[in-house]
C-alpha cells in the first residue's frame, strides 16, 4: 500500500474467446506461477465441457454460478475493550467477486481424481444450481453473519 496516493485500479481487458472481463479475471485467479496459457486451457477446456453437458452457453452458466456463489455479508473481527467480536458488515462489489471467484477456485481444486477442466466444470454446473462447495461456502458465511448480528452495532 503506498503512503502517498490510492493505488490505481489496473483495466483487465477482456479474454481472447468470449470478450468476457469477469472470465479474463477468473483465468488470473486459477493462473499459478505466470503460467497463463496453461490457465486459458483449463478454463476453455472447462468451458466446452459445460457446453457439451448443458447445450446452454458457458459464459451465461458461468456468470449464473459466479453470481450465486458471491456473498453479500461477511464477518470482521473488531477489538473492543479486550474483547473481539465478530461484527457483520456488507461486502462492496470487487470484494465480492473476488471472494466468489476464490471459492470457486478453491472448492474446484479440492475435488480430486479427474483433471482440473472436468473439476472446474463440475464446479461451475453445481454453483450455478445453487450446489456445491463454494455455495455452501457462501451459506457458511451468511449464517456466521446472521449468529453475529447481535454485535452489528459495533461496526464503523
Amino acid at each position: 500500500m503506498p503512503r502517498r496516493a490510492r493505488a490505481t485500479k489496473r483495466k483487465i481487458s477482456p479474454d481472447g474467446k468470449y470478450q468476457s472481463v469477469n472470465l479474463a479475471r477468473f483465468i488470473n485467479k486459477i493462473m499459478g506461477r505466470g503460467k497463463k496459457s496453461t490457465a486459458e486451457g483449463i478454463v476453455y477446456g472447462a468451458m466446452s465441457i459445460i457446453e457439451k453437458e448443458l447445450k446452454k452457453n458457458p459464459v451465461d452458466v458461468f456468470e449464473q454460478a459466479l453470481k450465486n456463489v458471491t456473498p453479500v455479508i461477511e464477518v470482521k473481527p473488531r477489538r473492543v475493550g479486550g474483547a473481539t467480536y465478530q461484527v457483520p458488515v456488507d461486502i462492496k462489489g470487487e470484494r465480492r467477486m473476488a471472494l466468489g471467484m476464490r471459492w470457486l477456485v478453491i472448492s474446484a481444486r479440492a475435488r480430486k481424481g479427474k483433471p482440473m477442466a472436468n473439476r472446474l466444470a463440475e464446479e461451475l454446473i453445481d454453483a450455478s444450481r445453487n450446489q456445491g462447495a463454494a455455495i455452501k461456502k457462501r451459506e457458511d458465511t451468511h449464517r456466521m453473519a446472521e449468529a453475529n448480528k447481535a454485535f452489528v452495532h459495533y461496526r464503523w
